[in-house]
C-alpha cells in the first residue's frame, strides 16, 4: 500500500474490482466500532456487508479514495426509503472510513462532501448519520462539516436487571 504523503487522493464510484478492499476496510471499521460499545460483529458480518457494499456500488453509492493505486477509504449512502411520506429528501451516509495511516489529510472530508454531492444530486435536501455517543472524534468531525445532533438513541442494558430477579412488590403494595 502507497503510505507516500506526497500522493493526493482520488474520490471515484467503486468498481466491482474494489468490493473486497472495501469489505475488508469496513471490518476494520466495525472492530473499531466495538471500542465504543457497538454490538456489530464485524467478522460474522463480513459476508453480509460484502453483499451490501456490493449493492452499493451497482446503485452507485459507495465512494472510494485512492492514494497511490490502493483504496485507503470509502463512504456508502442512499436515500431514504420508508413506507411514511415526509415534508424532506433524506440522504443517508451509512458508512465512512478512512484507514487511520492515511487520516489527517482531507480524505475524510473529501469522501464526505463527494457524498453529500451525489446525495444533492438525487435529490436529497438533507443527509443524517449515525455516529457512537462515544467516538468523540467522529463527532468533532461531523461537527467541523455543520452536522448537528438530530435524535438521540438511549439504551438500557436488561441482564442486571432487578425486575428479572425477584418480586419487589409486597402484599401491601398490590
Amino acid at each position: 500500500m502507497d503510505r507516500n504523503t506526497n500522493s493526493q487522493p482520488t474520490i471515484e464510484y467503486a468498481t466491482q474490482d474494489d468490493i473486497e478492499a472495501v469489505t475488508d476496510l469496513w471490518v476494520r471499521l466495525a472492530r473499531d466500532q466495538r471500542l465504543h460499545e457497538s454490538a456489530v460483529l464485524p467478522e460474522r458480518n463480513r459476508e453480509s456487508m460484502r453483499e451490501t457494499l456490493a449493492a452499493h456500488q451497482v446503485a452507485e453509492c459507495l465512494l472510494v479514495a485512492r492514494v497511490g493505486g490502493s483504496v485507503v477509504g470509502f463512504a456508502s449512502f442512499t436515500l431514504e426509503r420508508g413506507t411514511l411520506a415526509l415534508d424532506t429528501t433524506r440522504g443517508l451516509l451509512s458508512n465512512i472510513y478512512v484507514d487511520p495511516p492515511f487520516r489527517g489529510r482531507g480524505i475524510g472530508t473529501a469522501l464526505l462532501e463527494a457524498a453529500e454531492d451525489e446525495l444533492a444530486s438525487q435529490g436529497a435536501s438533507v443527509v443524517t448519520l449515525e455516529v457512537m455517543a462515544m467516538n468523540d472524534d467522529a463527532r468533532r468531525f461531523y461537527a467541523r462539516h455543520g452536522y448537528d445532533p438530530y435524535r438521540v438513541s438511549m439504551k438500557r442494558s436488561l441482564e442486571d436487571d432487578d425486575r428479572s430477579k425477584s418480586d419487589t412488590h409486597s402484599k401491601g403494595d398490590r
